[in-house]
């Protein structure tokens, strides 16, 4: 078969070792397939060149040791399995043989990589239940890692939505700005629960958890026992004490329920109000604005997200809606809303057929406190994320962990997070005893740019600007105390990629 693009080297028939950069990879192509062959100390191998999260570009990632990260929002892969090792990022990439002749080396056949056994442990053997309260990132990546590792018994996720886990970053994104399909959002199909036998149960919330007897109480009143359990019931969005908060046409953006009843607001509308400056609500704004409506927002901050991102990035942030058409009302706050106007503080009315909410959220802890776990503005785990209940864990918005390198408590509400820590709860269920050591990361998307975030920075006394921010091209450096917390960038994914592996401790 011919090469269907000659600018790439066709694998199968073999390419020189040199041309595999030590620590990097080349692009080619076996069949119709794109391909990547990675140098990794003196071994070398053939994988898929597409993350299976969004497909991103793994040539252009990073090589850890015998892992590959993706550029676009940080998800780790095996060089040797193929295997998906840190979220977000749930299924494999592929693996070819890799033959080496000489100073020439080509790529056979596809293959499967064996499974590496997982021994049954001890306690896996004796645990007779996992049940994971929430249906989230965190509960979902838990429950497929319980899997993954081998566990035998039954898993069960209790969700007060009434939809399965979805893809909650697309749904202020591409899904709301009508430029993902429908079928895109849920993580799994239905056939995945059914096959790795979870029992997946929707609009069923939780009333209470008993830690000694070892119980839960469902709102209609049925108890169902667990052997471990998972807290993972997430954030939710913060509605403003306000006239008129209530009303039908506000929104609030967490569900995919949610995001399609704003979507259909939005079908007879011209004109929306978007309440605070947040992530949410400015990806809310480039949504509504892509799909031709006029948007306001409201904020009392003087520049958005420059409680986050700093002066710099949050001018960059506001020049680049404002050149989409959002209007900016700073330093104000919206004190009532009527049935086709918002009243701001200043006395400004803004016309607006319906209101969307993007104030903040906060971390669902009721249960968790009603069952006298140890509350630290969220639920109080240790490194191995397991709560002051032996056998009772948590993860993602509600966790407030202890971070090994700082040696603070820290609770961040970061979707990509929340997948690792469902997948350390599940290990560590099991009886792993592995520290959440994982580097925070978020991303947000604005119309065609990108901000990529590593770290975490509550507080800094230094802010160094690097490049032109402008431009979109510079990184943005948070300090204190002449230690680097976290860095954002705009256009160096790379650059993103080599500080997450620093800050994790790592000389590359």
């Amino acid at each position: 078969m011919s090469n269907p693009n000659p600018s790439r080297p066709d694998l199968a028939e073999g390419v020189a070792v040199d041309r595999v950069p030590e620590g990097g990879s080349l692009l080619g192509r076996v069949g119709t397939e794109d391909v990547l062959l990675v140098r990794a100390g003196a071994e070398i191998f053939a994988v898929g060149a597409h993350c299976t999260h969004y497909h991103g570009p793994l040539a252009e990632g990073l090589v850890v040791g015998d892992t590959i990260r993706c550029p676009w929002h940080h998800a780790c892969f095996s060089l040797r399995s193929g295997d998906a090792v840190r979220a977000p990022a749930l299924d494999p990439i592929d693996c070819w043989r890799v033959e080496r002749r000489g100073d020439t080396v080509r790529v056979a056949e596809k293959v499967m990589p064996p499974a590496a056994p997982v021994p049954a442990t001890s306690l896996q053997q004796s645990l007779d239940s996992v049940v994971i309260v929430g249906g989230g990132a965190a509960g979902l990546a838990a429950a497929e890692m319980l899997r993954r590792q081998g566990y035998q018994g039954p898993v069960t996720m209790l969700s007060r939505d009434g939809a399965p886990p979805c893809d909650r970053p697309n749904l202020s994104k591409d899904y709301l700005a009508g430029e993902a399909q429908e079928d895109w959002i849920p993580l799994r199909p239905p056939e995945f629960y059914a096959d790795q036998r979870i029992e997946l149960r929707l609009s069923t919330p939780v009333a209470a958890i008993d830690s000694g007897r070892r119980r839960l109480t469902l709102a209609g009143g049925e108890e169902l026992g667990f052997g471990a359990l998972l807290i993972a019931t997430g954030a939710a969005p913060v509605r403003l004490p306000i006239p008129g908060a209530d009303a039908a046409h506000v929104f609030l953006l967490r569900s995919f329920a949610d995001s399609q009843a704003i979507i259909a607001a939005a079908a007879g509308a011209t004109r929306a109000v978007i309440v605070g400056a947040s992530f949410i609500g400015l990806e809310v704004a480039a949504s509504l604005r892509t799909r031709g409506l006029a948007v306001d927002i409201v904020a009392p901050e003087a520049s958005p997200l420059e409680r986050v991102m700093g002066p710099d990035l949050g001018r960059v942030i506001r020049r680049l809606h404002e050149a989409h058409g959002v209007t900016f009302h700073l330093e104000d706050t919206v004190t009532r809303i009527d049935d086709r106007t918002v009243t701001l503080r200043s006395g400004r009315r803004l016309d607006a057929d319906f209101v969307v909410m993007g104030v903040g959220v906060r971390p669902v802890i009721d249960l968790a406190e009603a069952a006298g776990l140890t509350i630290d503005r969220g639920i109080a785990v240790n490194e191995y994320l397991e709560t002051s209940a032996p056998g009772i864990f948590a993860a993602g918005d509600v966790a407030r962990w202890l971070d090994t390198r700082s040696g603070e408590r820290r609770r961040v509400e970061h979707w990509v997070v929340a997948g690792r820590q469902g997948q350390v709860a599940a290990r560590n269920i099991l009886g792993a005893r592995e520290p959440f050591d994982a580097v925070p990361f978020f991303w947000s998307q604005h119309y065609d740019v990108a901000i990529r975030y590593v770290g975490y920075a509550e507080t800094w006394d230094t802010l160094t600007v690097d490049g032109d921010p402008a431009s979109h091209d510079a990184a943005v450096t948070f300090a204190r105390a002449g230690r680097t917390l976290a860095v954002a960038t705009l256009g160096r994914d790379l650059e993103n990629l080599r500080t997450e592996a620093r800050l994790e401790g790592l000389n590359l």
